[in-house]
Formats: C-alpha cells, sequence, structure tokens
C-alpha cells in the first residue's frame, strides 16, 4: 500500500523543480552570454573582432610631437610593405598641379594653371619628404602672424612684395604684418572698411570666397571676425602663397578662374572679394562673373578692389590708359546689371555690389532675349564641367519678399539649425529628423575620439580635413575658433550635400579621391574619413588614397578613419608601411559592431637622408 507524502513532502518537491528550473535558466542564460562574448565558437566574428581590438590605447601611439616629448615608439613586428621616400625634389610635389606638365597645356583662359593630373602609370608611389628642419607649426594665433623659414624655403616674396607688406624675413621665421596689395597698411582697416557696409560682425556673413588670395592675409583677419573664408590662387603664380597661407592656418588651395567651374556648390557664399586679383571680369561675355553669381548666395556681396575701380583717379599709379580702364569697368557694369547685382558702395578703389536675393525682385529677368539661362537642372554639377556664359537660375519663391533657396540664420544659429536646401525637400531622401539624427551621431563619435585624443579639441590640431562630410556633422561637432575644417564632399556619392554644408556656415570642396587634392604637401594637422575605404572600394587604388593622405599630413599630425572591420585591416596594414603609428579600436557601441575606428599618428622624419625618429 502507498504511503500518501504530506504537505510537506509537496512543498519540497515542488521547491526542487522550481531551483532546477533556476538553474537551467541561468546555466543557459550564461551559455549564450559566453558564445557571444567573443570566446565561445557560437560567433566567430565576435571572437576575431576580439582578438583584434581593444578600447585601450597602445604604447607606441602618441599624439604629442617629437619637440614636447622626446623617446620612441615600439618596434612594429607585423610584416608590411614598407614605401620609401621620394626624392628630396619632390618636397612640394602637387600631382595635379605639376609645373613641368603645366607648361604643355594651353595658355588661353589659363588653362595651364587648372588641374592637370597625372595617369596612373605615371604616379609617385613613395612617401613626399618633408624639408630638412622642419618643425611643427606655431599654435594658432601666432601662426597668423609668424611662419618656420624650414617649412616653406622660399624668400622672393619678400622682395616682390616688399612695399606691400605681404610678408617680411626675420632670422629663421617669416613675419606676415597683415598686408596686401589694396591694403598694405594692414588688413584690419581695409575689414573695417568693407564692415561699414557689409553686415559682417551680426554673423549674417560668415562664409566668404577670396579669389586670387595671394598669402590670404584678407581670410586671416576675417577669422577674428568669426567669417571664414575660403582662399584660393595658382601654383607658383606668386611662389608658394597658398602654401604660406596654410602653413598660417588659413584655409586655402591650389584654384583658378580659368575654364572649368569652381568646385563649390550653388548659393554657398554670403561674400566674395577679389583685391587686385589680376582675373579679367569682363571678358568672355562675363563668364567669370557668372561663375561668380553661381556660386554667391541671394542676398551676397561682391567686392571688387583695385584696377579699374575709381581709374579716373588712379590710371597713371596703375600704368595704364584711361581708355583702356574706363572701357573695362563700363563692362563690369554692364555685367553686373544683367545679373541684377545692385552696386552699394563705391569708395576709394573698392566697389561693392549686392545680389538680389530672387528673381521676382529683378525686372530684367523677365526679358528672356537679354538674358542667357544656364540649362543645367543641377547647378551643383560641376566637377569638371565647362563654364558657360549664362545665368544660374535661382529658386522659385512665393513673393518678392522671399529669398530664394530659403533664408539662412545668422552665425552660429545657424551650425545647428535645419540647412533651407534639407527643409525644403532639394536634397533627395534626406529629412529634417535624419538630419537631426545625423548631428547627435557625430556629438557622440566625437565625444568617443576625444577619449582616445585628447588633444583633438585643444588646438593642437588647426587645420583639419574631412574627406567624406556628409552633412558637415564631424566639423560642427568640433567647431571652434582654435581650428576650422576643409569639409570634403566626394564627387562619386550618391547625394550631393555639400550645400547644405555651407548653409550650416562651414566650408568645403568638391572632389575625387581617385586624384590628388588641389593643395602642398604637409597642410593638414588632422585627417578624418568615414566610410571613404568603403566608398571607393573598386573605384581605385587603397594604396593611392593612403599615399595621398600622408603627401598633405604634417609630420606628427593625426588620422582618424571609421570603416568596417575588414577594410580597417588592410588599411591599417598599408598605414604601418607609411611610417605610421595605428591603432584600432572599437565602435563606441562595443566589439559586436562591425564598424572600427583606425588611430594614426605620422612618424616625424625629414628629407636629405633622415631615416624616422626610433
Amino acid at each position: 500500500m502507498a504511503v500518501k507524502g504530506g504537505p510537506a513532502d509537496s512543498r519540497t518537491r515542488s521547491t526542487v523543480s522550481i531551483c532546477i528550473v533556476i538553474g537551467m535558466c541561468v546555466f543557459f542564460y550564461t551559455l549564450g552570454a559566453w558564445q557571444k562574448s567573443g570566446f565561445g565558437k557560437g560567433d566567430s566574428i565576435a571572437l576575431e573582432i576580439t582578438k583584434r581590438t581593444d578600447c585601450t590605447l597602445l604604447p607606441n601611439l602618441s599624439f604629442d610631437t617629437h619637440l614636447s616629448k622626446q623617446g620612441s615608439s615600439g618596434e612594429l613586428v607585423s610584416p608590411v610593405k614598407k614605401f620609401k621616400p621620394c626624392p628630396d625634389r619632390f618636397t612640394d610635389y602637387t600631382p595635379c598641379q605639376d609645373q613641368n606638365r603645366a607648361m604643355k597645356f594651353p595658355r588661353e583662359s589659363m588653362n595651364y594653371r587648372e588641374r592637370h593630373c597625372l595617369p596612373q602609370k605615371e604616379k609617385l608611389h613613395c612617401l613626399v619628404p618633408p624639408p630638412k628642419g622642419y618643425v611643427a607649426p606655431f599654435p594658432w594665433p601666432k601662426s597668423r602672424d609668424y611662419v618656420p623659414f624650414a617649412n616653406c624655403p622660399y624668400k622672393s616674396l619678400t622682395v616682390e612684395k616688399a612695399i606691400q607688406n605681404w610678408v617680411q624675413f626675420e632670422g629663421n621665421v617669416f613675419r606676415f604684418p597683415g598686408g596686401g596689395t589694396q591694403f598694405p597698411q594692414g588688413a584690419d582697416k581695409y575689414i573695417d572698411q568693407l564692415a561699414s557696409v557689409i553686415p559682417i560682425a551680426n554673423g549674417t556673413v560668415r562664409t566668404a570666397l577670396d579669389t586670387g588670395c595671394g598669402v590670404a592675409s584678407w581670410g586671416a583677419y576675417l577669422l577674428k571676425r568669426n567669417v571664414l573664408a575660403m582662399s584660393f590662387a595658382p601654383r607658383d603664380s606668386h611662389e608658394a602663397q597658398v602654401q604660406f597661407a596654410l602653413e598660417r592656418g588659413v584655409p586655402a588651395v591650389i584654384g583658378v578662374l580659368g575654364t572649368i567651374k569652381l568646385p563649390y556648390p550653388s548659393r554657398a557664399f554670403d561674400m566674395a572679394h577679389c583685391s587686385r586679383c589680376l582675373i579679367p571680369w569682363g571678358v568672355n561675355d562675363g563668364l567669370y562673373m557668372m561663375e561668380v553669381d553661381r556660386v554667391l548666395r541671394p542676398g551676397g556681396y561682391w567686392v571688387l578692389s583695385g584696377p579699374p575701380i575709381n581709374w579716373k583717379v588712379n590710371y597713371k599709379g596703375w600704368q595704364r590708359t584711361k581708355k583702356d580702364l574706363e572701357a573695362e569697368q563700363n563692362k563690369i557694369e554692364e555685367i553686373a546689371e544683367l545679373l541684377c547685382w545692385e552696386k552699394v558702395s563705391e569708395k576709394g578703389e573698392t566697389a561693392i555690389w549686392r545680389k538680389r536675393e530672387n528673381t521676382e525682385s529683378c525686372p530684367s529677368r523677365h526679358e528672356e532675349s537679354t538674358v542667357q539661362m544656364c540649362e543645367s537642372t543641377n547647378a551643383d554639377d560641376v566637377w569638371y564641367k565647362k563654364m558657360k556664359a549664362c545665368v544660374t537660375p535661382l529658386p522659385d519663391v512665393e513673393n518678392p519678399s522671399e529669398v530664394a533657396g530659403g533664408a539662412i540664420k545668422p552665425f552660429p544659429s545657424r551650425l545647428n539649425a535645419i540647412p533651407p536646401r534639407i527643409a525644403n525637400g532639394l536634397i533627395p531622401g534626406v529629412s529634417s529628423q535624419a538630419y537631426e539624427k545625423n548631428n547627435k551621431m557625430w556629438k557622440k563619435h566625437v565625444k568617443a575620439y576625444i577619449n582616445v585624443n585628447k588633444y583633438l579639441l585643444t588646438g593642437r590640431y588647426r587645420n583639419i580635413m574631412d574627406m567624406k562630410a556628409g552633412f558637415g556633422g564631424f566639423a560642427a561637432a568640433i567647431d571652434s575658433q582654435k581650428s576650422w575644417v576643409m569639409n570634403v564632399v566626394p564627387t562619386i556619392g550618391k547625394i550631393a550635400t555639400l550645400g547644405a554644408v555651407y548653409e550650416r556656415g562651414l566650408i568645403g570642396i568638391y572632389h575625387d579621391w581617385c586624384e590628388a587634392f588641389s593643395t602642398y604637401p604637409r597642410t593638414y594637422d588632422l585627417i578624418h574619413a568615414s566610410g571613404l575605404f568603403t566608398l571607393y572600394k573598386n573605384k581605385c587604388s587603397m594604396e593611392d588614397i593612403l599615399l595621398e593622405m600622408d603627401r598633405i599630413l604634417r609630420p606628427e599630425g593625426a588620422v582618424i578613419m571609421r570603416d568596417d572591420v575588414d577594410v580597417l585591416a588592410k588599411v591599417d596594414k598599408l598605414a604601418r608601411g607609411m611610417r605610421w603609428n595605428t591603432k584600432l579600436v572599437d565602435h563606441e557601441d562595443g566589439p559586436l559592431v562591425r564598424e572600427k575606428v583606425l588611430y594614426a599618428v605620422k612618424q616625424y622624419w625629414v628629407g636629405g637622408n633622415q631615416t624616422a625618429s626610433a
């Protein structure tokens, strides 16, 4: 006869069953967590990532300069392809503006000064050497006024422009007094004169274009007024002028108004400027003024200083005839009227025009027979596109008081406001919500960057480049007067975002990274690239892109690259062969995210048979 257990036995069995169930749950939960951690066989990707990444810095990755911290990095043990230094004669090598190659092209309309890149078989596959004695530039704002002679050892401008106060040689440095051809007494006084007409002080004018910039003193002195100028000049029209500008910590590129469109979007700049820039504005039916009109924002200003303005008084000093100068100014006035620019000032040798805010306020635009409008439906499609003597149409408005394309807030409010191009649906597939989400993401990324590179926001890196800028989220997240960012939008991208970058009060340029950038070697302190190598996969050589990054990066400059882990593993191997110290770390969301971040520091070394520091 079976003996029935009492209530106490039932309770015991129930307790045991519950304990068994809980124990099994804990076991399987622990097993799953162990596998997903990358140490079990259940997740081979996590295992590989865990092996190759670590959120701590290796001892051999230092962001200090060799002048501030003596010592060496550890030996690189991975077998990598070692890139040799180029011969010393290539120290200032600019592959797409090579002077010997330029002489093979027509001089008409400055064609020979434009970009003419080397074919693939002629590209250098070596490291461009810094000159002997190269040192880290002075920190901003001292760099505005002083450049080490060893970094840019060219004295011709100190003689050619002596009376105009461009640059002076003193001891082992160049000093820049702030003068220019049209402002020998200094850029500050000249800008004060412009500010009496143009609203520079209140943030209405934030972005400016300086055509034929010299050593960029105009742009240099605008910076303290919170105005960012994109300055350009041809390679060696005056020896090393753009190189001097960038050594000073001032935004500049090698460029010229020739036969192709400027690499900037339409309606980008609040102000454009020519101070005796030697551009023949009246020729080719106003072609160059029409290109300035394309990139000038509705309501923006164009400043022309020097010949032929006020020619009746100045013709003798310019050594030109009255008839010649009068004809040139008349032609400029005629084209300005055609463009519907309003002349708001002419004082001394400086004239200022203002572009109308929309087509409705421009009566002459309604006379179709007198105005040749451009037929292209995309005014931002400019890469290697020929300029045409036509007027770029403005977006339609509903009433005469509306700003074509949308009104923009003064800076700094515009930095994080939704750009009109996005708010008005002019960038396909991009909503206001997506833009705001992108902004938050970049703030998060930059916070993680600072945890690794403590110098990012300190001013240690003055000239910064974002090689794939998107909407300028990285630049906006680090915005400071201690640095500036060249926001590069690759021409092969699916959507053109550079117009929105400018509407934020930032500057940038279109470029195809299968070619060399329009700058001198050693002109950027920090380079950022997010998704760049994935974008250019099967388009051009990863090695070529990395060698170009090395060319434009200063010794002891830093690089931050975000991309897929497999892509960065290949990048890492090449980078270490270029005398870069590298470290691959996890995404800030953890090791299971395939996107990783590769940090790098370029070692200090110079030409003249010297080797990298041990």
